[in-house]
């Protein structure tokens, strides 16, 4: 008899954003027509930078010449597309990132959720609320995890982030193994200021835990004096694994390109407390269930990083925070709380009321789509989250639609 993994029966209803994408999905057929303002998940809306589009198409053109064909390509990523991240995004800040510690990949969701593999089934993991929900289902999956207890998993250690503490986790004073961090945060929009972040890795290197830092969109802070990586820390490079994405950097959400980075001086360690390269596992994890990012991606990443690139990449971030700035803006006159939107394209509103309640009063009479916060944890059940992915007229539009909604509430 064949028999299934048990570990997915105790995740909790649907993924979170399958649930929002059934809701919207039942109200179209109930209001058909009526239009429907995004500003729920955080799926880019521009097109790809031109010098992407450009890079893409010699790429593509490439691939129609037996001359130039490409097949197979390198598991860990083309070396002109690494070379290029560890110069730009490391190296001009004085971070300390080889390309061989580069590993190229479709996208930071499949990394973050997958890194724990090569992992110990025993380990404590610290995980903050609220939370990327990837973070916590993918160890429910592999038995890290007992039973959902009043929206919690027994046997993980939740770190609170509310307005009390400015949505920064505080470092566990029980023994933890395994901590993620994200900055800027998904959801919360909330960023970390260097010296704090200069705390959890010297936590980390004192009990020889791991630091899983997402940072997908280190590309919005808008001080260049902020820490963008954690490897500008010192110390980080042996105790924390990065991960980075361009589908919001530059719009790939619909052609799939990203990276971590592994340290190989990165350890973690077996039963008998003998060190293993974490870099070597991911390797070897990588190299065998991962086919790859095609070579025409990888062209058009690597403009990212020409100087048209760079400008145009800027160009669309910018108009994606003069978005944000307009939410702020109006939820400052509507007199809600918020924390985000200065430095991330998402704005974490304190709504006062039942998240899911207020998702469906604001999809039903605005129709406007949020993510309520209850779905990234206990401490965001009374809270929303709104996305800067649109245009400036449907978030315009939107703003509006929300005032008028939200009159006398």
């Amino acid at each position: 008899m064949i028999k299934i993994n048990e570990n997915y029966l105790k995740l909790q209803a649907s993924y979170l954003f399958s649930t929002v994408a059934k809701k919207i999905s039942a109200f179209s057929e109930k209001n058909p027509g009526r239009e429907i303002i995004r500003l729920g998940i955080g799926d880019a809306t521009r097109a790809l930078p031109p010098a992407c589009i450009a890079a893409f198409h010699r790429a593509v053109d490439e691939m129609a010449d037996d001359a130039t064909f490409r097949g197979y390509g390198p598991e860990q990523g083309y070396l002109f597309l690494r070379e290029k991240i560890a110069e730009n995004d490391f190296a001009a800040r004085g971070a300390e990132v080889n390309a061989d510690e580069i590993f190229i990949s479709d996208g930071a969701k499949c990394d973050t959720g997958n890194f724990q593999e090569i992992l110990s089934t025993d380990i404590s993991i610290a995980i903050p609320d609220p939370v990327y929900p990837v973070y916590v289902d993918t160890n429910v999956m592999a038995g890290r995890t007992g039973a959902a207890v009043n929206g919690r998993f027994e046997n993980l250690i939740y770190m609170e982030c509310t307005d009390q503490n400015d949505y920064i986790p505080k470092i566990p004073e029980e023994p933890v193994d395994l901590v993620y961090l994200c900055f800027p945060n998904n959801p919360t929009g909330a960023t970390i200021t260097k010296e704090a972040l200069g705390q959890w890795v010297d936590w980390a290197t004192k009990n020889k835990a791991l630091i899983l830092y997402d940072a997908a969109y280190e590309a919005f802070i808008r001080d260049d004096a902020m820490v963008k990586s954690i490897y500008e820390i010192p110390g980080a490079r042996k105790v924390a694994v990065e991960f980075r994405s361009f589908s919001k950097t530059a719009g790939f959400t619909g052609t799939r390109c990203a990276f971590t980075v592994v340290p190989k001086e990165c350890m973690a360690y077996d039963a008998a407390g003998t060190a293993h390269s974490l870099h070597s596992l991911w390797n070897r994890r990588h190299s065998t269930k991962f086919n790859g990012v095609s070579y025409p991606v990888q062209r058009a990443a690597e403009a990212v990083y020409t100087p048209q690139g760079k400008k145009e990449a800027a160009q669309i971030i910018a108009g994606y925070m003069t978005n944000a700035d307009r939410i702020r803006r109006e939820m400052d006159d509507l007199g809600y709380a918020y924390v985000g939107g200065q430095h991330s394209p998402y704005v974490w509103i304190d709504a006062k009321t039942d998240s899911w309640n207020l998702f469906d009063r604001l999809l039903n009479e605005a129709g406007v789509v949020c993510t309520p916060g209850a779905g990234f944890g206990t401490c965001g059940t009374r809270h929303i989250r709104l996305s800067a992915f649109n245009s400036h007229q449907n978030v315009e539009t939107a703003m509006n639609r929300i005032r008028e909604a939200m009159k006398g509430s």
